[in-house]
């Protein structure tokens, strides 16, 4: 795929969140987390074949963490190959993966302690301008 189709693509989703991720989203943007910035829907290229880019893109993304989350809705529970390769590929360039169920969105807290576990493995961040 190319890079402009990438964009759209990435646009689109954001347009497009679930209300699970919408949620989440609320609780992540504006480093709010200890002053770690979130992309959402943002896409991480991994391969290249000539003019096709090869990509994930994860619900959220913090780059200074080398953090992505996933809200795993239904879908999830027919494409778990799919995201065991996923995992793998994003490891494999030193990015750490959370994966939250759509039903553990709901305790919130418990979801945002496990986002700061994992924040604090980090460098930290640069403080948000005011």
């Amino acid at each position: 795929m190319k890079y402009v189709e990438i964009k759209r693509l990435s646009r689109k989703l954001r347009r497009h969140q679930t209300g699970y991720e919408k949620r989440l989203w609320a609780k992540l943007k504006d480093r709010q987390q200890d002053g770690f910035k979130f992309l959402r829907q943002h896409p991480l290229l991994y391969d290249r074949q000539g003019n096709d880019l090869n990509f994930f893109v994860p619900d959220f993304y913090c780059p200074k963490a080398k953090l992505a989350i996933e809200v795993d809705g239904f879908i999830h529970d027919t494409s778990k190959i799919h995201d065991k390769h996923r995992e793998e590929i994003l490891r494999s360039m030193g990015i750490r993966i959370i994966r939250f169920k759509n039903d553990e969105i709901g305790e919130m807290e418990n979801v945002l302690m496990k986002i700061r576990e994992q924040l604090v493995l980090a460098p930290t961040p640069t403080p948000p301008y005011k």
